[in-house]
C-alpha cells in the first residue's frame, strides 16, 4: 500500500505525509498545540556532531528535548547502557549507607574484627549493585515494551521505525560520522536514515531520572536512617539483613521512586519514541501517562513496605 507524501518546503526531499519533522534537514513540517509547552517544543536547527556522553545525559535533565534531539541522530552513540550502569552503582552505595547504620557490636560474642567489617561493606554493596542492576534490567526492559505497544496502538510506533530505518533483522550498512561532509546541511538527516534504529537503547536513555533519584534516595538513606545496634553470630548471620529491610525508610524510598515513574518517566518515553518515529507528541503523551500512572500504583504503591 502505497504512503502518502510531503515534500519539504525547504530541502525538497519527501517525506511521509503524517511526518512532524523533515528526515533529512530537520524542518518542522507540522506544529502541535502542546509545542506550545517549551519542553515539548521540537529542536529545529542543523546537526553537525553528536554531543558526548556526559552532556547527553546533562541534557537529558536540562533540556531532554535537546538531548533525544541529538541521541537520535547517532543512536548508537546512545548512553542507555552506561545510565543503567551507574544507576546501578548507586544501588550499591544505598547498600553501603543501609550498613553505614548497622552498628555491630560483637561476631561470635567477639569484638569486631576489621576484616569481617570490610567483607560486610563489600559485600553489601555488590549485593546492592548486582540487585540494583538486575531488577531495573527487567524494569526497564518490561515498561519499554509496554510503551511500544501504547505507541503502537497510538501512532504506528513499530510500522513507522520498520518504514523509516528498516527491518531489524536485515542487515543495514554501517555509516560513521566521519563518512558525511560536515558542510553538508543534510549531514545529519543522512545519517539518521542510513543507522540502524537501536530503538532500546535510545529508550533507555528515558530512565536517567532514575539516576538522579537512586542518589536521592541514597542521600535519604545516608541522612534518614536511625542507627541499630545488633550482635551477630558470623559472616552470613540475616540478623543484620532483617534488621535493614525492616527499616521504615523503605516506604519512603517506594513513594519517590513511584513519583518519577508516574511524573518525570513519561515526558522523557514520550520525547524518545516521538524523535524515533517522528510522529505527534500528543498522542504518544496521552497512553504513556496512563500506562505510567497504572504502573507507579501497581509497582511501588502496593508493596509490603508500605501497606504491611
Amino acid at each position: 500500500m502505497s504512503v502518502a507524501i510531503q515534500r519539504c518546503p525547504r530541502c525538497g526531499n519527501e517525506n511521509r505525509s503524517d511526518s512532524y519533522a523533515c528526515s533529512f534537514c530537520g524542518k518542522r513540517l507540522r506544529v502541535e498545540t502542546i509545542e506550545r509547552i517549551p519542553i515539548f517544543k521540537r529542536t529545529e536547527r542543523e546537526w553537525i556532531n553528536p554531543y558526548p556522553w556526559y552532556l547527553k545525559i546533562l541534557y537529558l535533565y536540562i533540556d531532554p528535548r535537546k538531548a533525544f534531539w541529538d541521541i537520535n541522530h547517532l543512536r548508537k552513540k546512545s548512553p542507555g547502557n552506561l545510565i543503567l550502569l551507574f544507576s546501578s552503582l548507586i544501588y550499591g552505595l544505598i547498600g553501603l549507607a543501609f550498613f553505614y547504620h548497622v552498628d555491630i557490636n560483637s561476631i561470635n560474642g567477639l569484638p569486631p574484627n576489621l576484616i569481617w567489617v570490610f567483607y560486610y561493606h563489600l559485600s553489601f554493596f555488590l549485593a546492592f549493585f548486582l540487585f540494583g542492576f538486575v531488577y531495573q534490567f527487567l524494569l526497564f526492559r518490561i515498561l519499554i515494551w509496554l510503551y511500544t505497544k501504547a505507541a503502537n496502538y497510538s501512532v504506528g510506533f513499530t510500522e513507522r521505525l520498520e518504514a523509516r530505518f528498516g527491518i531489524s533483522t536485515q542487515p543495514v550498512e554501517d555509516y560513521e560520522d566521519r563518512n558525511l561532509s560536515p558542510f553538508s546541511i543534510y549531514k545529519g538527516g543522512t545519517l539518521l536514515q542510513k543507522q540502524q534504529a537501536y530503538k532500546t537503547k535510545m529508550m533507555l536513555c528515558a530512565f536517567a531520572p532514575f539516576l538522579l533519584i537512586n542518589f536521592i534516595k541514597y542521600l535519604v538513606v545516608l541522612i534518614g536512617t536511625p542507627t541499630v545496634s545488633v550482635n551477630i553470630g558470623g559472616l552470613f548471620d540475616p540478623t543484620i539483613f532483617e534488621v535493614m529491610m525492616g527499616s521504615p525508610i523503605w516506604a519512603a524510598l517506594d513513594i519517590i521512586d513511584g513519583i518519577t515513574l508516574a511524573a518525570w518517566i513519561p515526558i522523557l518515553i514520550t520525547l524518545s519514541i516521538r524523535e524515533l518515529s517522528n510522529s505527534s507528541t500528543f498522542r504518544v503523551l496521552v497512553p504513556t501517562y496512563i500506562i505510567s500512572i497504572i504502573l507507579a500504583i501497581l509497582i511501588f504503591f502496593i508493596r509490603p513496605s508500605i501497606v504491611g
